[in-house]
């Protein structure tokens, strides 16, 4: 009886400590997770969320594990992980929380968070991964990362981010992943890469990194990306790079100023997938190494000085997907082993001093998406059936060659075509009319080739068919004997995308078809130097997006339309400049010299404040120069010579600081040179010549190249007439300084009169005189 009541007292204890441990436990649970709520509720008091998933979302009348973006460990029922990627949310990281000590995984990336990260994350010794990614933060990076010993993954790329790396990369021995690209970080990398035993990963393009890499870098056998594309790196690449770099499958280092010859050790990568060492000063032949590496998919070595010509092994890289060789110097012939590369869906020998044909089996590549050889000297015919085997081809650049022969119908079987570029090469006969049924066309170029019309009603018929490419972006057809008429039906094109079509120096025999109004999002209209008649029509008041248009050189008559506010030079337009030409405010280029314009300048032009070039010379225009000409501050070129203009130069004119070009010459204007002129700090032409103005060019003026002073009492001259060497020599004395009317690095101008009384104001360049 006595021992069971023992054993009953016993029982009633351990069950007294085993419900008192437990109310400790929840008690500690409860406390712990008011620390993870306080934390969580400062982090939504500093989120800005448009949607207001976050408000709405994050009540305490919930668990903060029910709460969205968030997720707890099962043990401790404590805060393991925030995620809050891809929400479009704004604002700050708040110290509180540090506080969540469970924290494994911090995640906000591709939002708008800013300012600087708190020191009191040092705190989350736990933290495993962090990612950034994709917001505006900003600073140095902090040196108390060194204290996430735990850390594995770490991205704080595509923020704003800048000083120096030097010290702060240390203490990580876990670290696997590390992306700090597009960011501001600058200065030297130092030798501290030997504390990251683990690095996997190394990522820090697109930053202002300078100096060479660290050798310890390349001691680091468990790498396999290298990635420090666009930076100012510079120096030599260690001779044995892969030595110590068994795992290397890609290096990333175009952009940068690394020199002398690709090393030899490359070829010791044996497992190296992408080498890219685009845009560096690496010169000499390329190394044989590279051409054993077998497993490359990628391979850029364009925009260096290298030598030699493209190895017949270059088909050992049976893998490789893209191979660019841009601007690399390299000569020869493009071998026929390049067309035994079977997965190669872009390649790129563009700029470079290759000769001869290219090889047929360039063309029978199923896989082929791009392919550019433009700007070398390549030569012969197309084969008859390109395009028959080429299905997944998107882009075909052949221009800048000596390419012959005619644009065959097969290459409309490669029905992917975006871009076509044959422009600068020999190319002649008829383009085809079923050029439309490359239905995805966006650019066609054939510029300056023998290409012309067959038809016999001469008209370019091509054109009609290209109604059909409702993604054509660019029609350059300068620079051929077309000699045809455009189509009606001109306006059919697709109106969709933002337009170019330039069509110069065509022999184009027709009137403007009013159906070009049509062309809504026409951008770009180059019609100049043909043969086009009639009137300018007044559809094209509806062609709002226009910001170029150049009519130079043609047979168009009658004044200029009110409906018209972009017209370019040398025609026979006459009348007044229209006064809606201040309403288009897209407007960039304006030329409307050599033509017979008799009026002032509307006031509303003036309002045209991101004009960056005004040429109204040659007309006869006239009023003064007004005030409002200081509000031009993006212009670099202006041109009002040979008009009527009367008054003075305003002062105003000193604000044009980014103008480098101005003349006023020949005109009527007088009164003192504004010393605002001496603002103009990017000004290297000035002519002020021929007339009644007084005073001095502005010191900081007469030490540029091209600086006219003004001449006094000298005769306005209508026509220009030419004189010999020894008169003008004769009518200067000599070229004495008598007779000198300025002087500066561009060379001289004297005064001279000839016999009939008339005086000259005579340029000279030193190398002439």
């Amino acid at each position: 009886m006595q021992t069971t009541y023992f054993l009953f007292v016993g029982a009633l204890v351990l069950l007294h400590f085993i419900a008192t441990g437990s109310a400790t436990i929840i008690v500690a649970n409860n406390q712990n997770n008011t620390v993870d709520l306080n934390a969580l509720l400062a982090f939504k008091a500093a989120i800005f969320d448009p949607q207001r998933i976050i408000p709405t979302n994050w009540s305490t009348s919930t668990s903060v594990c029910n709460w969205i973006g968030i997720t707890c460990n099962t043990r401790h029922h404590r805060v393991a992980a925030i995620d809050l990627s891809y929400m479009g949310i704004a604002g700050t990281i708040p110290p509180q929380l540090g506080n969540i000590s469970f924290l494994v995984r911090f995640n906000v990336m591709n939002n708008s968070f800013h300012g600087h990260l708190p020191t009191e994350l040092s705190r989350l010794r736990r933290l495993k991964y962090i990612s950034l990614e994709g917001n505006a933060f900003e600073g140095e990076l902090p040196s108390w990362l060194g204290a996430l010993t735990a850390l594995r993954y770490l991205s704080f790329r595509d923020n704003g981010f800048s000083g120096s790396l030097s010290g702060r990369l240390s203490n990580f021995t876990k670290l696997e992943t590390i992306w700090l690209g597009h960011n501001f970080f600058t200065g030297n990398l130092s030798e501290e890469f030997s504390a990251l035993p683990k690095l996997k990963l190394l990522e820090i393009q697109h930053n202002q990194l300078a100096g060479p890499l660290p050798q310890a870098l390349f001691n680091l056998s468990s790498l396999q990306f290298i990635g420090f594309t666009n930076n100012s790196l510079s120096g030599y690449l260690p001779a044995h790079i892969c030595d110590y770099l068994p795992q290397l499958k890609g290096l990333y280092l175009s952009g940068n100023y690394f020199e002398g010859e690709i090393p030899s050790g490359i070829g010791e990568c044996s497992g190296l997938q992408v080498l890219s060492l685009f845009d560096n000063k690496f010169r000499g032949y390329i190394s044989k190494g590279v051409w054993n590496l077998t497993t490359l998919t990628v391979l850029y070595l364009g925009g260096n000085d290298l030598t030699g010509e493209i190895p017949k092994v270059i088909d050992n890289l049976y893998n490789l997907e893209k191979l660019s060789m841009q601007r690399a110097n390299v000569t020869g012939i493009i071998p026929q082993e390049v067309g035994n590369l079977s997965k190669l869906e872009l390649l790129d020998f563009a700029s470079n001093r290759l000769r001869g044909p290219i090889p047929l089996k360039l063309f029978n590549s199923s896989i082929a998406r791009i392919i550019s050889v433009t700007d070398n000297d390549l030569s012969g015919e197309l084969p008859s059936t390109i395009g028959a085997f080429l299905p997944n081809l998107e882009e075909l650049y052949l221009g800048v060659n000596e390419f012959t022969g005619t644009i065959l119908t097969s290459i409309l079987n490669a029905s992917r075509l975006r871009i076509l570029d044959l422009g600068d090469n020999h190319f002649t006969g008829a383009i085809p009319r079923s050029l439309g049924n490359l239905r995805l066309l966006e650019q066609f170029v054939i510029s300056q080739n023998g290409f012309s019309e067959a038809s016999l009603s001469k008209e370019l018929s091509f054109i009609i068919s290209l109604s059909n490419c409702k993604h054509l972006r660019r029609l350059w057809l300068d620079e051929n004997p077309l000699n045809g008429f455009l189509p009606k039906s001109i306006g059919n094109l697709s109106s969709s995308p933002e337009k170019s079509i330039s069509a110069a120096r065509c022999g184009i025999i027709s009137e403007i078809p009013s159906s070009i109004g049509n062309l809504s999002n026409l951008i770009e209209l180059d019609f100049s130097i043909n043969s086009l008649t009639g009137v300018i029509p007044t559809t094209i008041k509806w062609l709002l997006k226009l910001q170029v248009i150049e009519l130079t050189d043609n047979q168009i008559q009658g004044a200029i339309p009110s409906e018209l506010c972009y017209l370019l030079a040398k025609n026979k337009l006459s009348g007044m400049v229209p006064s809606c030409l201040g309403n288009v405010t897209t407007l960039r280029y304006v030329y409307l010299y050599s033509n017979n314009l008799r009026s002032v300048i509307p006031t509303s032009f003036w309002s045209l404040r991101d004009i960056l070039e005004l040429d109204m010379s040659g007309n006869y225009l006239t009023g003064s120069l007004p005030a409002d000409i200081g509000y031009f501050k993006a212009l670099v070129y202006l041109n009002l010579s040979n008009n009527q203009y009367l008054g003075g130069i305003p002062s105003t004119i000193g604000a044009l600081q980014d103008l480098q070009e101005l003349s006023f010459e020949r005109n009527k204007l007088q009164g003192l040179i504004p010393d605002s002129m001496k603002n103009m700090l990017q000004l290297w032409h000035l002519d002020l010549s021929f007339n009644n103005l007084e005073g001095e060019i502005p010191n900081s003026l007469q030490l540029r190249k091209k600086i006219l002073a003004p001449t006094q009492n000298l005769l306005p001259m209508a026509t220009f007439e030419r004189a010999s060497f020894h008169e003008l020599r004769q009518i200067t004395n000599g070229f004495s300084e008598s007779n000198l009317l300025g002087s500066g690095s561009f060379g001289s101008v004297y005064k001279g009169i000839r016999e009939n009384g008339m005086v000259w104001a005579i340029k000279s360049d030193y190398c002439l005189l």
